[in-house]
């Protein structure tokens, strides 16, 4: 497998519509390998093919592992999801703010709101029709990669422009959430 180099803003690819994928072949599934891999070492829990200069209608997904009482990563309680012309047939009302970053915008995040719970249609990575009911964090990935395939950024849904920062300025404002939270007020 290859690692293959992630594009940033301001790369146009990011802006486009994709194009369906049409030919579930040798080629894709090397396609579909290489960024899989690419995701993987970025680190990062999805990747869109535009994010890696390819007009396709194809996002990999991984989610975050379970975890033990100890807070340990549980092996192999990951699921991994290949979709390919995905489209969201069924959103639910609520929607939830949280912290997005995108490996094509390196060093920024931003609050976001999403559905809650999403319902997607796709094929796989061998062109088989699938039907995924999705909620929490894994809905707003899959919602944050179909943008991407849409043109659409994290950037273009922030909850106020106000909310978005460097990694750094977010950092420091959650250890000073975390030092008002946690601070003894004096009697």
């Amino acid at each position: 497998m290859t690692v293959l180099e992630i594009v940033t803003l301001p790369d146009k690819v990011l802006r486009q519509k994709t194009r369906p994928v049409t030919r579930f072949d040798a080629d894709l599934q090397q396609l579909i390998d290489d960024m899989i891999e690419t995701m993987r070492v970025a680190p990062g829990v999805g990747l869109a093919a535009p994010q890696i200069g390819q007009s396709l209608s194809l996002a990999v997904i991984e989610t975050l592992p379970k975890v033990d009482e100890e807070d340990n990563e549980i092996e192999g309680s990951r699921d991994l999801y290949v979709i390919a012309n995905p489209e969201i047939v069924w959103e639910s009302p609520k929607q939830v703010d949280g912290i997005e970053g995108c490996l094509s915008i390196p060093g920024y995040v931003g609050e976001v709101a999403r559905a809650e719970a999403v319902r997607v249609r796709a094929q796989d990575r061998h062109g088989k029709k699938i039907k995924l009911r999705v909620n929490g964090w894994t809905a707003r990935i899959f919602q944050h990669e179909i943008d991407h395939l849409n043109g659409v950024l994290y950037i273009d849904k922030l909850t106020a422009p106000e909310n978005f920062w460097t990694d750094e300025a977010f950092s420091a404002l959650m250890a000073d959430d975390e030092d008002e939270a946690t601070a003894v007020p004096e009697l």
